[in-house]
């Protein structure tokens, strides 16, 4: 036997190490409970991960198809196997998943995990007791043609596809904000900068359709790592020959994991290669990396315009959402966008992470993918919650104060580039210098100089004119 129940709430089980008692009410197994006692890492268990057990499930309930298909497995072993898989899809059993997902092993104890919670609910569906293998076998049966090796790294594509699709439809949630944003600030002038210097008009609307157009850009790339990401290896076993699998095992197995996931699955063309190869994990983690850098560069730029809001550039309101200061009555901190920030610079960290666990890997196999998947995991979710959070806490109750931005227009001298075609680059540069050191307005000292009638003036600086390509109008 390879289970026995004990007189103290317990089961014994045994593996190659010897005999251990495990929590009789416990559907994991003896490999699971060396897990738990080997890897105290992050405190974060495979259970905080809910699509990690159902992509862990979806192969154990696909292989078990495929084998019955292929002959080597009976209906009620499948079936019950099959049961299994669908029970703990909607959510039971996952205080079961308990090992870190940061661990030695390449994932070793994470697969022998899903092995012995689905074995152990299949034998309770077929009115047996839990550890009953001699019946039903976690490795024999549910990990049959299978490997770690090919287990793991499929299911952290799985769930990886499935997270970066919720990443999608928040980022174009996020996008779709700005663009109306966009819309509602279209026709307020303002003072375009560059270097933090004033540099030439613009809209305020015209900014923030630029962030709409940064978040679709990065989208789109998102979902052009979404095909590496569909390539699996499941089939492989240990290091890609396929060793303790049936020819036909690949094609078929692939077939029923798309059926059961849902998702469109590809299996590699070189499967040794695949096996030991991650660098769709550092492909995509390079696009998070890119959607952080971005997204954190324009939460920068809303804390900048919102600055103030009396010394700052004050051209914008964040929404207020806490009191800023213990001492500083009615102070109020752009809390949102910074955490938004904080996350970038996490996701940021995780890239190099997964870059190093990467290139760490030795011949036939990557032996840290369980630390390329706890970075991954913590990086698109973060990025999810944080691009709902931007979207639901700040942008959408964002407001510009039209006047202000106006004003501070008129006083810059800025306007010089855009009457530079119309009275010369020397008239120009002295209207600025003037302006500086008198402090005075450009269109004033354009007037008083005779260098343009209020009439062409007033043509000239209409928004359309200041802010887009336009043919110089002649002067009158």
């Amino acid at each position: 036997m390879a289970s026995e129940e004990t007189s103290k709430g317990t089961r014994r089980e045994h593996d190659l190490l010897g005999y251990r008692d495990v929590p009789g009410d416990a559907y994991y197994g003896i490999h699971t409970l060396r897990a738990l006692e080997n890897f105290p890492i992050s405190g974060d268990p495979i259970s905080k991960y809910p699509e990690l057990i159902v992509a862990l499930v979806d192969i154990k309930q696909a292989a078990a198809l495929a084998n019955s298909e292929l002959g080597l497995l009976d209906e009620l072993r499948r079936d019950a196997i099959v049961g299994a898989c669908k029970a703990i899809r909607t959510g039971q059993l996952a205080e079961q998943f308990a090992v870190d997902l940061i661990q030695g092993g390449a994932g070793t104890s994470t697969n022998m995990n899903a092995n012995e919670v689905v074995c152990n609910k299949a034998l309770e569906l077929l009115g047996r007791e839990r550890g009953d293998y001699d019946f039903l076998h976690p490795n024999e049966h549910v990990n049959m043609s299978q490997s770690t090796n090919d287990v793991y790294p499929t299911a952290l594509k799985i769930a990886t596809y499935r997270s970066v699709l919720r990443l999608l439809d928040q980022m174009a949630v996020l996008e779709s904000s700005f663009e109306r944003k966009a819309t509602e600030f279209r026709d307020m002038l303002k003072v375009g900068r560059t270097q933090l210097q004033d540099a030439v008009p613009m809209t305020l609307g015209q900014e923030f359709a630029t962030y709409a157009v940064m978040l679709n850009e990065d989208r789109l790339r998102l979902g052009e790592a979404l095909p590496l990401i569909s390539e699996i290896n499941l089939g492989a076993t240990a290091i890609g020959t396929g060793i303790n699998a049936h020819p036909d095992y690949a094609v078929l197995v692939r077939e029923q994991l798309c059926t059961v996931s849902g998702l469109p699955l590809h299996t590699a063309p070189y499967l040794i290669e695949a096996t030991q190869d991650c660098g769709a994990f550092v492909q995509l983690s390079g696009v998070l990396k890119r959607i952080a850098v971005k997204l954190s560069k324009v939460c920068n730029d809303l804390r900048l315009l919102s600055s103030g809001p009396r010394s700052g550039l004050g051209e914008i309101n964040l929404p207020a959402r806490q009191a800023g200061s213990s001492i500083m009555p009615g102070k109020v901190n752009p809390v949102i966008p910074e955490v938004v920030n904080q996350v970038a610079f996490e996701v940021i960290g995780n890239d190099m992470t997964i870059t190093m666990a990467a290139e760490a890997g030795q011949l036939q196999l990557n032996a840290f993918e369980p630390i390329i998947a706890y970075s991954l995991f913590r990086s698109i979710a973060h990025l999810t919650q944080a691009c709902m959070t931007l979207e639901e806490r700040c942008v959408r109750g964002i407001t510009a104060n039209r006047d202000h931005m106006r004003d501070t227009l008129d006083r810059s001298i800025v306007l010089v580039t855009a009457l530079n075609p119309y009275i010369g680059y020397a008239n120009s540069t002295e209207v600025a210098r003037e302006a500086l050191e008198t402090g005075r307005r450009v269109a004033d000292i354009v007037l008083e100089r005779g260098l343009l009638s209020q009439e062409t003036l007033n043509d000239i600086l209409r928004p359309e004119v200041l802010t887009a390509p336009r043919a110089p109008i002649a002067i009158r």
